[in-house]
This record gives structure tokens, C-alpha cells and sequence, in this order.
């Protein structure tokens, strides 16, 4: 089937069937190409590929069948033109960025994003005469006020990291059209499922394809989806000379991930709500971070530019870092590690580990305070998740 026609589809039947190329063995399950290299039928047809005069694998540096099958099927999801994956969802930031600025060029971004975000910025892609403005994510005249004539992207998380915070992806996207700039949303908490940020106006989706599209922690992999002219022109070249590539293997198991993003998505949302419920009636917890709840202070804007309101909840409770801590190590079914969106719940305290290398007044800029933790819900059953958080706050 064409791919052109899978717009007609649901996004369930997307994500299994786009992408799909049978080989001549007629297999009904996407295969994987593990190959570094792939054989040419003559000289002159080598030639043909290596010079792009002729269409076809080339070296799965940059061209390979699984991993286009992936970049496929995850363009078709987003409603986008064309995909490029990369090993993870950093380099994917790092492979837009190198693809599209040069020295001069100024980028808006979100002080409410992750914590490898803010340093590959100020620590990394800054020493190359790239600029940097960090902003209050929901302060819509900071973004306006901090662009300037060389200011080429716009970039933001939505839902935040950790915080949930929601950005108006509509309004940015029209500063940033404005402006002759781009908008480039990192789409790694609502997925495809619950949030289209390409039909809200946004130039570019990023994505951490290790989170939810994988959804079982499994591999490391990330992706931009873009238009074509894009890709082809800025992007693929980063990628054939610079080789921040996803592994054929890896692609794969995206492949089976998006399969059963739509029903995993469903579930997350349902049972992270019934935990935030139950968290904002604790006494000993000061805020709740999920904008499901009516209280979260872009709830409404979610309901609008989103399907769902995702599956991390984040809240803050009294007693700084030795009290959070000691929640932590009294829990029993969350992992103490700093992955999300796996089947498995999770809980993290970003302050001393996904941000502990972002400065401690960026952290409290950000509203990232010691007394803060996440939770990736997975998909265990609700109430054995409420059991045993009520155990850990009762120990307290």
C-alpha cells in the first residue's frame, strides 16, 4: 500500500501496518536487516547509489530497511512527510541542531525541559557560537521578548520534564512563523497518541523513541520527524558523515513497540490519573503535577491540544531530599531508576539524578526542588500501585 493512503486510516491501524515492506519471502512480521553493508548488481549501479543518482541501500549508516520501516511508520503517526532516526533521543536534538544552525544563530528554549537538554545547549552546541535563551515555559511574552533577528528555532517540551507544565503549541508556533523561525516540540510524554503537535503548527517533532514508543525500556533510540526537503537537505547529511545512527536491531523492536502504543497509551493515562487523584488527598504531599487533575494550571489548554493527559505525575512533599529519598526506598513495586515510559512504574528524583548537572539556580527556576519526585506509571494493576505507595507514606 502506498504510504500516501494510510492517512485514511486510524492511528491504531497506522501503527501496525505502516512502514510494512514484505520481502520475497512473503513474512507477515517486519524483518530485520542486520547488515552493515548491501551488494550492488554492478559497478556502475554502485556508483549510481553512492553519487544519490539512483535510489536504494547504500551503507546502514544511513540507509537501512528496518530502520526505514520505523522512520515510515512514525511520520505516518505524527501526520508528518518524512522521518530520520538516530541512537538516541539526544542525538536526535543534537543531529537537528548541527543539521540547521551555524555559528551566529540563536535558539529559544524552555527552562522546563531535560536535563541533558539544557547542558548539550549551554554546554555543548554553545562552545560552537550557537546561542541560547532559556525561558518560563508558560510565560508567552518571554518567548516573544527573547527573539531576536537571528533567532532560527523554538524549542520545547510539552508536557514539561518533570513538572507537566503544557505550552501553547498553537500561540509559539505563530511567534515563531513570525519571526521566520521554527518550532520544534519534543513529543516525548504524549506521544502520537495523544498529542499531533505538526497539526497544532509545529515545523518539527522531536522524539526519545526510548521511552513510550518502545515502551518496555528495551533499547536507546530517537527521531525527528520533519518535512522532507528537510530531512534529505540538512538532516541525512549530519547522519551519512557525522553516523549518529539507530541500530537495525533497535529499530525493530520500535517497530513492535508502535504496535501497541494507541492501547499501552490508554492504560498509562487511566491509571496515572487515578494516582494523581489519590496523591492530591495526602496530606503530607504539597503540590501535584498532572494536567489531568482540574487544579494543574494548564488543564484546560491540555484538554484541548491533547487526547490524553499522559502517564507521569510528579508531586512534591515536605521534608527536602531526605524526605523524598525516604519515600523512595520504602516503595516496593516502583524502580528506582530515571527511565519513563516503560510497562514497569518508575520513580526518580530528578534533583539528584536526570538534573543533577543542570546548576542549582537553573533547577529552581525550573521549580525542580529537593523535595520533588516522578513517577512513570506503568501498566501493573492501579491498586496494587496505591497499595503501595499508601505503605510507603504510612512508614513515614
Amino acid at each position: 500500500m502506498n504510504e500516501s493512503e494510510y492517512k485514511d486510516y486510524a492511528l491504531a491501524t497506522i501503527a501496525c501496518r505502516a512502514g510494512t515492506a514484505m520481502t520475497p519471502e512473503l513474512e507477515n512480521s517486519d524483518p530485520i536487516f542486520l547488515t552493515s553493508s548491501f551488494c550492488y548488481e554492478n559497478a556502475a549501479q554502485a556508483a549510481a547509489r553512492f553519487a544519490g543518482d539512483e535510489p536504494g541501500n547504500v551503507y546502514s549508516r544511513f540507509t537501512n530497511p528496518t530502520v526505514r520501516a520505523f522512520e515510515q511508520r512514525l511520520a505516518a503517526l505524527e501526520g508528518g512527510e518524512c522521518a530520520v532516526a538516530t541512537a538516541s533521543g539526544m542525538s536526535a536534538i543534537m543531529t537537528l541542531c548541527l543539521g540547521l544552525l551555524r555559528a551566529g544563530d540563536h535558539v529559544i528554549c524552555s527552562f522546563s525541559v531535560f536535563g541533558s537538554t539544557i547542558n548539550l545547549f549551554k554546554n555543548v552546541l554553545s562552545k560552537f557560537g550557537i546561542e541560547f535563551t532559556f525561558v518560563d515555559l508558560v510565560d508567552h511574552g518571554s518567548w516573544e521578548h527573547a527573539i531576536r533577528p537571528t533567532t532560527k528555532l523554538l524549542f520545547v517540551e510539552t508536557p514539561s520534564n518533570p513538572l507537566t507544565e503544557i505550552a501553547d503549541i498553537r500561540l509559539l508556533a505563530s511567534l515563531a512563523h513570525a519571526a521566520g523561525a521554527l518550532l520544534v516540540v519534543d513529543n516525548c510524554f504524549c506521544t502520537p497518541v495523544l498529542q499531533q503537535p505538526l497539526q497544532l503548527g509545529a515545523d518539527i517533532v522531536i522524539h526519545s523513541a526510548t521511552k513510550y514508543l518502545d515502551g518496555q525500556g528495551r533499547c536507546l533510540g530517537g527521531a525527528i520527524v520533519a518535512p522532507r526537503e528537510l530531512v534529505e537537505e540538512k538532516l541525512i547529511p549530519v547522519m551519512r558523515s557525522g553516523g549518529p545512527s539507530m541500530s537495525p536491531f533497535n529499530a525493530w523492536v520500535f517497530l513492535k513497540g508502535l504496535e501497541t502504543l494507541s492501547i499501552r497509551m490508554r492504560q498509562h493515562c487511566e491509571t496515572a490519573h487515578a494516582i494523581a487523584t489519590w496523591l492530591s488527598e495526602r496530606a503530607n504531599v504539597q503540590t501535584v503535577f498532572y494536567p489531568g487533575l482540574a487544579e494543574h494550571p494548564q488543564h484546560d489548554l491540555a484538554s484541548q491540544q491533547q487526547s490524553g493527559y499522559g502517564g507521569i505525575v510528579s508531586f512534591e512533599i515536605r521534608g527536602g531530599r531526605s524526605g523524598a529519598w525516604d519515600l523512595i526506598d520504602r516503595l516496593r513495586l516502583f524502580s528506582i531508576t530515571a527511565n519513563l515510559g516503560d510497562t514497569r512504574s518508575i520513580v526518580t528524583h530528578p534533583a539528584s539524578t536526570t538534573h543533577s548537572r543542570v546548576s542549582s539556580e537553573d533547577r529552581e527556576r525550573s521549580g525542580i526542588t529537593e523535595g520533588l519526585i516522578r513517577l512513570s506509571i506503568g501498566l501493573e494493576e492501579p491498586r496494587d500501585l496505591i497499595v503501595d505507595l499508601d505503605q510507603a507514606f504510612a512508614g513515614g
